[in-house]
């Protein structure tokens, strides 16, 4: 039994299978061509932060491949109440067959994990996002690569993350570390990667500038996030006037590589941490990104559940 915790959860070779797995249930999809591996299998989806794309994803995905969804909050549930999480991974774990999560600490899911009898994937933390890093990878491997041959498109390439050293940035380098690229990351004094987090245990994959701009410099992908994540809200006003600078324009995107790709994980704050023009412009492929969501947690689910087809 595997989960999808973090990105370093799984093998290259396990990733190498999963963006081809994912390009053709993307196929089948645009198709209208039936695909439900999932039959009376079910999804427990667990919320404790807010949801847009993760819910309508995972649900929709879930249905898709056959199975049935139960959606879930700590509002309406013991999880609300004390019950010590422990006990809730081991009851609820006896009657579904996967279990999605979606909270603060990394140590909830680790905790839920930990005690459950099926597999567990990490629909967002405080310090990662899989699932999202997952479908930005596979959307830049369907805009500048081969999908028969992922994983050789990635070699050497540049990813420059601009803004908050937050769950994205630490996703982005342990997916780094793992396939073969390398990112060039700023951020504002204050707000850098914490490297206990990622344990990477080397700094090869990656490069830290003070200027965003210049980790723009030959980028093949410029990639950011909202400067307030959920869970920091109380931070608002300090971070507008330290981000200030690490909004994504047109300047920055001129000195990327020509083809460059923008991406943001949305929700967006055009005029924040990127210029209307840029999110919305001809390098932008956020709604391709968004979509993929959908593709490369459907793939994701099929292989916990049933490994390689």
């Amino acid at each position: 039994m595997k989960h999808f915790l973090q990105f370093s959860d799984l093998s290259l070779e396990e990733y190498d299978y999963l963006f081809k797995r994912i390009a053709l249930i993307k196929h089948k999809f645009k198709s209208y061509e039936k695909h439900q591996p999932l039959v009376d299998r079910t999804l427990a989806m667990i919320f404790e932060k807010a949801s847009t794309r993760t819910r309508v994803s995972f649900e929709a995905g879930m249905y898709q491949l056959g199975g049935s969804v139960v959606h879930l909050t700590t509002a309406d549930t013991q999880l609300g109440r004390a019950e010590p999480i422990e006990d809730s991974a081991r009851v609820i774990s006896r009657m579904v067959d996967l279990v999605m999560i979606r909270t603060y600490g990394q140590d909830k899911i680790n905790s839920f994990a930990a005690h459950s009898r099926v597999p567990v994937i990490n629909g967002l933390t405080n310090e990662f996002h899989p699932c999202q890093i997952l479908a930005d990878i596979f959307t830049f491997i369907e805009h500048v690569g081969d999908p028969t041959n992922p994983l050789q498109c990635l070699k050497g390439k540049i990813v420059a993350w601009v803004g908050d050293g937050n769950n994205m940035a630490n996703t982005w380098l342990q997916a780094a570390k793992l396939l073969g690229f390398k990112v060039h990351i700023s951020t504002p004094r204050g707000y850098e990667v914490d490297h206990n987090v990622t344990q990477l245990g080397s700094s090869d994959c990656y490069k830290v500038f003070d200027h965003p701009k210049a980790a723009c410099q030959g980028a093949d992908l410029v990639t950011t996030d909202v400067w307030t994540s959920m869970g920091f809200e109380s931070e608002n006003n300090a971070r507008r006037v330290a981000f200030n600078d690490w909004c994504v324009d047109q300047e920055m995107m001129s000195v990327a590589n020509p083809n460059a790709l923008f991406m943001h994980c949305l929700p967006a704050h055009r005029g924040e941490e990127v210029q209307a023009e840029v999110i919305d412009g001809p390098q932008s492929v956020v709604w391709d990104e968004a979509e993929n969501r959908l593709h490369s947690q459907k793939a994701l689910m099929e292989y916990l559940l049933l490994g390689t087809l």
